[in-house]
């Protein structure tokens, strides 16, 4: 049995231009990518926690170190810039690499930088 896990993700971050008339996809900044693990081209999910809209797309290389996230194409309908993002991709794998394996979890700043890297979610607790 294979299992779907988060392979990484870049928690919140901001949308820094919808270009209807580019190639569809979605251009993130290089040391981004490279960071939390994404490969260009590879599949994504953007959810957008500004309006709620969920995506799948694939990424596309933005200049590294320019802090650029870019939802380009029909995608651009669902993203406005200054919206915050989670991007995530997904792996699968069996149960028993499922058990051990840890997630890139890259949390963005407001400029597309990075806050903190961690590959651990703390557990939620009841208020």
């Amino acid at each position: 049995m294979q299992l779907n896990l988060l392979k990484c993700k870049l928690h919140r971050a901001r949308v820094t231009h919808a270009e209807l008339d580019y190639d569809g996809s979605c251009a993130i900044d290089g040391k981004l990518l490279d960071l939390a693990g994404i490969l260009e081209f590879e599949q994504i999910d953007i959810y957008n926690v500004t309006n709620g809209e969920r995506l799948t797309t694939y990424a596309i290389r933005a200049e590294d170190g320019s802090g650029i996230v870019s939802v380009n194409g029909a995608a651009a309908h669902k993203a406005r810039v200054g919206d915050r993002v989670i991007i995530a991709a997904y792996a699968q794998m069996d149960e028993a690499a499922a058990r051990v394996y840890k997630p890139r979890l890259v949390y963005c700043n407001d400029d597309n930088g990075v806050a903190r890297a961690s590959n651990v979610i703390p557990v939620q607790k009841a208020a």
